[in-house]
Parts: structure tokens; sequence; C-alpha cells
């Protein structure tokens, strides 16, 4: 007996009074610092028996009240000494999880399990956002065998139950420690885990049950899509193993840079040029749109380069509502570069009329500027 010396509640550090629950939380809470599986220092191993040794007895009522009576003599005979009974049939670490502390389900090779997802990046143009477009795609991808349907053999033919596991996928090994007889159950080393073997394995994909093919097909693009968004189209990605789900595909959105238009969020936003009679006195222009419409806008007199004007509803659409964000016209008043020999003297006089007054000139002067417009203009 291990533990000859050492009270069995001091070993778990419960008290005498402790009820059947405390001493199996206690338990669990050593186990899992002192095996061997997961503790390497010296000693683990010597402490995980004593443990082990008086969580025997006192999870047994008999044992445990023999124990509170005569001591380790009471048990001397009993579960002291046998030390690891009831674990002859653990495979280490994780075995002794599933037995005390309600482990996880071990998962068989031969489970199904879903297929792979997979990525595609298409470009579109900034105008399909605003309207949504429908686009074909090409991939490759692995789908199931179209000529043994996934069953692996050759069509007419049927796998065989694996002799070597008698179709259970698992088979037990027992192997020595100084615990004692260890069983670890382990897949099937003949039919890796699948039960069956197949001895007539389909042509086409080798027995794989899943070939790889060249796929086309359509995806929409709602309108007001933004780049860098996913579409996720359910169920056509890779095939699944074992008759799992297919996985999915997801369609990377990227924006192709406009020539003309920008995009904030829903906002397009637009620069307009314009020379500086328009500026000065005000004027009617055309302004192009996203949706390829021609909208009108005021230009009122004594606009300034950098004024922001909003043509609602001309924006892009939000994504599955009638909501529209709105184009921001933004002026730009280009100064010229070359100039007639009429429109520099216009210039000059207009320089003039200035005088010291940075703001403009007053209404006096508009007769001027029409001169100034129709010079400009060319009429």
């Amino acid at each position: 007996m291990t533990t000859s010396k050492q009270d069995y509640y001091d070993l778990l550090g419960v008290q005498r009074a402790a009820s059947d629950e405390d001493i199996k939380k206690a338990f669990r809470k050593l186990a899992m610092e002192y095996h061997p599986d997961r503790n390497k220092r010296d000693g683990a191993a010597e402490k995980f028996k004593e443990i082990n040794e008086a969580y025997q007895v006192l999870s047994d009522p008999q044992k445990r009240s023999a124990y509170d009576r005569y001591g380790h003599a009471g048990v001397s005979g009993n579960g002291g000494a046998r030390g690891f009974e009831g674990f002859d049939n653990f495979a280490g670490f994780g075995d002794i999880f599933d037995a005390f502390f309600g482990g996880g389900t071990r998962t068989r090779p031969n489970a199904p399990r879903r297929g792979a997802d997979l990525k595609y990046a298409l470009t579109v143009d900034l105008e399909e956002t605003a309207f949504g477009v429908e686009r074909e795609i090409s991939l490759e991808r692995i789908e199931v065998c179209g000529d043994c349907n996934g069953s692996r053999s050759t069509p007419g033919s049927s796998p065989s139950l694996c002799a070597n596991c008698n179709g259970s996928g698992e088979v037990r090994r027992a192997h020595e420690s100084v615990f004692g007889q260890f069983v670890q159950v382990v897949p099937c080393n003949v039919c890796r885990g699948e039960g069956q073997t197949i001895t007539n394995p389909c042509d086409t994909c080798r027995g794989s049950g899943r070939e790889r093919r060249s796929r086309t097909m359509e995806v929409a693009i709602p309108a007001g899509i933004e780049d860098g968004l996913q579409i996720r189209l359910r169920g056509e990605g890779e095939a699944g193993h074992n008759g799992g789900s297919p996985g999915d595909l997801y369609v990377l959105i990227r924006v192709r840079q406009h020539a003309v238009f920008r995009r904030e969020g829903n906002d397009i936003l637009y620069t307009l040029q314009i020379n500086m009679a328009q500026a000065a006195l005000g004027a009617k222009v055309t302004v192009p749109t996203i949706t390829d419409e021609i909208a009108e806008l005021d230009i009122p007199a004594g606009t300034q380069t950098g004024a922001v004007f909003h043509l609602k509803n001309k924006g892009i659409p939000y994504i599955r509502s009638s909501r529209k964000g709105d184009q921001l016209v933004t002026v730009d008043v280009q100064t010229p570069k070359k100039l007639t020999e009429d429109q520099r003297l216009l210039f000059e006089e207009l320089a003039r009329s200035f005088g010291d007054d940075a703001d403009g000139i007053g209404i006096n002067d508009r007769g001027f500027f029409d001169k100034l417009k129709d010079a400009i203009s060319g009429e």
C-alpha cells in the first residue's frame, strides 16, 4: 500500500465530513494536475497512484466506513492494496477523463465530414454596384464522383466488410505500463477506421469517391455591394467526405476604380470644373451621374472652389433597401492658362476695378462681368 502513513482525506484535501460530490471534485482536480500523461515531473506518477488509492477508498461507502473506524488497517486487504482497480481498461489520460470527467466523444475516421469552403475573387465596375448585376464565374472544385456516386467502388460492385475489425472501424491494443495494463482503442489500420475495404475501386476517382471538375455558375451581385464584401453561396464549395455536406463558396467582391467618380459610403463624389466667369456670374450646367443620367445643376453667382452641391438620390442604393445615397458635386474653379489679347485686356480692367477689394466688385460692375463672360466664352 503506497499511502500507509498519509491520511486519505489529507491527500485529497477534503474534510472527513465531505460529501461524495466534494470528494469526486477534489479527485478530478488532483488527477488533472498529477496524471503522468500531463505531468512529467519526478514523483508525479507516484503521487497520482496515491491520489487514486485514496479516491477508491473514500468513494466506496463500505471502504470509507472501514477506513473511518480502523484507518489503513481497515482497508489494507481491500481497496488500498489494489491501487489501480477500475483502471484496467483505460488507454491513458484521455480515457481516464472520459470515465471520471465526462470527456468528449471520439471522432471516428469514417464519420461524415463537411467539405472545404472555397473563395473566389470577382472584380466589378463601380456602375455595376449601382444597379446590381449577374456575372458568370468559372472555377475548379472537388465534387462527388459522377460514376460511382461517391461509393468509391466500380459501378455494380460493393465494398467488403473489413475482416480485421469486423466492420467496427476500431481495434483494441493492450499494453503494460507502470500503472498496470491499459487497453487502447485505435482506428483499424487495415480499413483506416472505415469498417469496410474497397475491393474494386472506381476507375474515375481511383477509389476516393470524389473528383476534380470545372464548373461555371451565375453569381447575383446585389445593388449596393461594396469593395471587400463577400457573397456566400451555400453548398457550392467542395464535396464532403463520407456523405458529409458540401462546403460553401465565398465570392470576394473587388470594385474597379472609376475614371470620374469615387464612392464614399453610399454617396458618389464628382468634381465639376467650371471657369471663372461661371463661378462669378453663376451658371446652369449639366453633370453626369453614376446611372448614366444627365442632371442639371444651378451654380449660384460667387461660387468658390471647394463648394459642394448635393444631387439627391443619385448615389448608390443601400443593400436590400429602397434608399439611395446622394451624388456630391465639388466645384473646382479653373484659372485660364492662356488668354487672347481681348481677354487679357478685360482681366486687366477687372484687376483695376477690384482695387484693394479682395472679395470682389460691387453691383455697378455687372456690365463688365457680362463682357468678361462673353469674351471668355468666345462670343
